[in-house]
C-alpha cells in the first residue's frame, strides 16, 4: 500500500500525541460519547498492561470522555478526532491510516463501551503473532461468554450475520457482529484489500474485512472473548430505528456480493 494511491482516501482529522510507539501492536477503540463507560475501559487495560499502543478513535466526543488529561492518565498513546465526513468506518479508516503509517505490524479493535472483556486482546495479540491474518473475537467461541445478549441481537448476529458472512468467506464464523477483531499489516496492506476508500463510512468497512481475508487466502480465525450487556438500562449502541438497521442490512448484502471489493 502506498498512501499515495489515489484511492487512499481519509477523513480529515486531528492528532494529539501523547508519547511515542512503544509495542508493535496498536489497539485502536472507536468512541463517541462513551463517558464512564470509556474511562473505566481504559482503566481495565491498564490494570491489565498488554503490549499495545492505544490509539483512541474519537468520532467528536464532547463529554469530556476524551480530554486530553483524562486520557494520558490511562497511557492512551494517541488520539485521532475525525473532523470531516462519516461514522464508524470513517473512524477506523482514519485510525488504521494512521497505525499503518507509524509502522505497527497489526491492529487490534475493540468498542469503547466498556461491553468487551478486556483478557481477549491477549487473546487475539497472541494469533496475530502466530501469523493470522484476521482474528475475530466471538462470545460464542470456546472460551467466549455472551452476557445478557438481548434476543434481537442474537437472532440477527446468529441466523442472519454470521451466516451470510461466513458463506462470502468461505470461513464459519460464529459472531461476526463483534467489533472485537484483529488485522494483520500484510492483510490491510493487500492492493486486494484496499481499506481506505471513501466507500466505506458507516459500518462496510467492519462486514467487508471479514469476508476478504479468507478470500484472498490469508489464515483466519475465532478467538473466545466476553461481550456484556448491561443488566438493566439503556443498550450501549450507536444503531437505533428502523432506517439505522435497513441501512445496516443493506452494507451486509453488499459486503457479501462483493460490492466494495476494489476494482483492477
Amino acid at each position: 500500500m502506498s498512501m499515495d494511491e489515489p484511492d487512499h482516501q481519509v477523513p480529515a482529522y486531528q492528532c494529539t500525541v501523547f508519547k511515542p510507539r512503544v509495542f508493535s501492536t496498536a489497539l485502536v477503540i472507536p468512541v463517541i460519547n462513551e463517558g464512564t463507560r470509556l474511562l473505566g475501559q481504559l482503566d481495565a487495560i491498564a490494570d491489565l498492561q498488554p503490549p499495545v499502543d492505544i490509539i483512541i478513535a474519537d468520532g467528536g466526543s464532547d463529554d469530556g470522555s476524551t480530554d486530553a488529561q483524562q486520557l494520558e492518565y490511562r497511557r492512551v498513546r494517541a488520539c485521532l478526532t475525525k473532523t470531516g465526513p462519516g461514522r464508524l468506518s470513517a473512524q477506523l479508516r482514519m485510525a488504521y491510516a494512521w497505525a499503518l503509517e507509524q509502522g505497527y505490524d497489526a491492529i487490534i479493535t475493540m468498542d469503547g463501551n466498556g461491553k468487551d472483556g478486556v483478557e481477549g486482546i491477549q487473546s487475539i495479540l497472541e494469533k496475530l503473532q502466530a501469523g493470522y491474518g484476521y482474528v475475530q473475537g466471538s462470545r460464542y467461541a470456546p472460551g467466549g461468554s455472551a452476557i445478557n445478549t438481548p434476543l434481537s441481537r442474537w437472532i440477527a448476529g446468529r441466523l442472519i450475520h454470521a451466516p451470510l458472512i461466513s458463506l462470502a468467506a468461505r470461513h464459519w464464523f460464529t459472531d461476526t457482529t463483534n467489533g472485537f477483531r484483529g488485522y494483520s499489516r500484510a492483510f490491510l496492506t493487500d492492493p486486494g484489500v484496499r481499506p481506505f476508500r471513501d466507500v466505506f463510512m458507516n459500518y462496510n468497512l467492519l462486514f467487508y474485512l471479514s469476508v476478504r481475508a479468507s478470500q484472498l487466502g490469508y489464515d483466519v480465525t475465532e478467538v473466545g472473548v466476553t461481550r456484556a450487556y448491561p443488566d438493566s438500562g439503556k443498550i450501549p449502541t450507536k444503531i437505533n430505528g428502523f432506517r439505522g438497521k435497513f441501512d445496516l442490512f443493506g452494507e451486509l448484502i453488499g459486503a457479501v456480493t462483493g460490492r466494495y471489493h476494489p476494482k483492477v
